[in-house]
């Protein structure tokens, strides 16, 4: 070996042992200025951020992560997540240049989260929303199993308790790390949003931010009944180099923006990040006062089960009811949120429509299951509600508007802000013509 070889087998070998540089990860290191990604102003980061980083020079939107947003969009004090534990595996095995599980733990580390997406519930302006938040700083928002299980997670939750959904996207598509695990996440989020939109009718709304690409386009992201965008968000499912090179054309230079899909009727409104709080809270109040709400029902097996605190606001509710309608009269269900009375309630009901049973039969066209005898199902059901409170006969000949309240209360969804009057409130809007008996969709 010549000297020359030997030397450069030593230089090599010192660069091999040297110590890696590492990142500073909090922002506080990372300096105190940074620059607009459009027009390339110096701006100042704690100016930025009490601006929600919306460049002062260019009025451009630069990203965010999800608990500004977070802050942004919830009054103070009334965020309340969930599923905050739930963290991803690795399946596959999957390794590139660094296994999986590394690239995991360091966005882990760098971001505080567990995954891309941040869920859970909140006020905004006072209204109960169910609100989930893309985060592009982990992994590029990419939609693994854990953000596609917490997303169908938070809005089954969503529709059991009656709450307006919106989603904040910015994401770039599928986790290639986890396969067609990642793709499957697809077709979930979107069965559960039928649920929620075409069963319960509620409302969905989703804000789209920069970038929102790929299988989070493809999916949730275009479902929403309602679509919002930031300014100048880019918005597509591939890449604008590859549908050139396919449609070997030239493109025009706001393709994929929020402003060009706007234009050709795929989003419904382009909101600047300033506004956005008050544009949601103006849209939800809205839908809240639209006349011919029709009432929606969440279909057999996907009712939740009754918990103690659903036996306990029925059993309250009842009461209440039958005070006001009969004084000094006490029904006869005193034990349902009793140990053995509340047990047997629950399973009876539970199992009851995890089975798909009928109950019961209907009775004549006096009292209350007459006012129903045009929809059977609905009329069963109450005859099932009557055969678990006690088959009295003062009972039977309470008004229907009590039946529908305590049942929708015990089984379905119910939020005190939507239903100022007990009754239940859904925001799709169909308008039906109006029916005979002037009870919610029984013609």
């Amino acid at each position: 070996m010549s000297i020359l070889s030997w030397i450069e087998d030593q230089r090599k070998f010192k660069l091999l042992n040297a110590p890696k540089y590492n990142k500073p990860n909090s922002e506080s290191t990372q300096g105190l200025w940074t620059r607009c990604d459009h027009c390339g102003v110096i701006l100042y980061i704690k100016h930025l951020k009490e601006n929600q980083r919306v460049c002062f020079g260019c009025g451009f939107h630069l990203q965010m992560n999800s608990n500004e947003r977070i802050e942004n969009l919830i009054d103070s004090g009334t965020w309340r997540p969930l599923d905050e534990i739930v963290s991803p595996c690795d399946p596959l095995e999957f390794k590139d240049q660094k296994a999986y599980t590394e690239r995991l733990k360091e966005a882990q580390e760098r971001t505080g989260l567990q995954d891309a997406v941040q869920t859970g519930t909140g006020l905004l302006d006072g209204i109960p929303i169910a609100l989930g938040v893309m985060d592009f700083n982990f992994m590029g928002g990419s939609m693994g199993s854990v953000v596609g299980e917490k997303i169908t997670r938070l809005i089954e939750y969503a529709t059991q308790e009656g709450l307006t959904l919106i989603l904040v996207c910015a994401s770039g598509g599928a986790r290639m790390q986890e396969g067609i695990l990642s793709l499957m996440q697809m077709a979930k989020i979107s069965a559960a949003l039928h649920v929620h939109q075409n069963c319960a009718k509620l409302l969905y709304i989703s804000v789209l931010t920069s970038p929102t690409t790929g299988g989070v386009t493809a999916s949730f992201a275009m479902l929403g009944d309602l679509i919002f965008a930031e300014p100048k968000a880019l918005i597509g499912f591939a890449g604008r180099r590859v549908i050139e090179q396919t449609l070997q054309e030239q493109l025009p230079d706001d393709f994929q923006t929020a402003e060009y899909l706007l234009h050709h009727g795929l989003l419904d409104l382009i909101v600047p990040r300033s506004f956005l709080k008050q544009a949601l809270s103006e849209t939800i109040t809205l839908y809240k006062e639209a006349p011919l709400k029709n009432c929606g029902k969440i279909p057999y097996g996907e009712h939740g089960p009754i918990t103690p605190i659903k036996e306990e606001q029925l059993r309250r509710f009842w009461k209440n009811s039958l005070s006001f309608s009969f004084p000094g009269f006490q029904p006869g269900i005193k034990n349902l949120g009793s140990k053995n009375g509340g047990d047997s309630f629950s399973k009876n009901f539970v199992g009851s429509v995890s089975k798909n049973k009928v109950f019961g039969k209907g009775k004549g066209t006096n009292g209350v299951l007459g006012a129903y005898s045009k929809n059977l199902d609905l009329s069963k059901e109450f005859e099932f509600v009557l055969n678990s409170f006690g088959n009295n006969q003062q009972i039977k000949n309470i008004e229907t508007d009590i039946f529908e309240q305590a049942f929708h209360l015990a089984c379905t969804a119910h939020t005190n802000w939507l239903n100022p009057s007990f009754q239940e409130f859904k925001v799709r809007t169909i308008f039906n013509s109006p029916n005979a008996t002037g009870v919610p969709g029984v013609k």
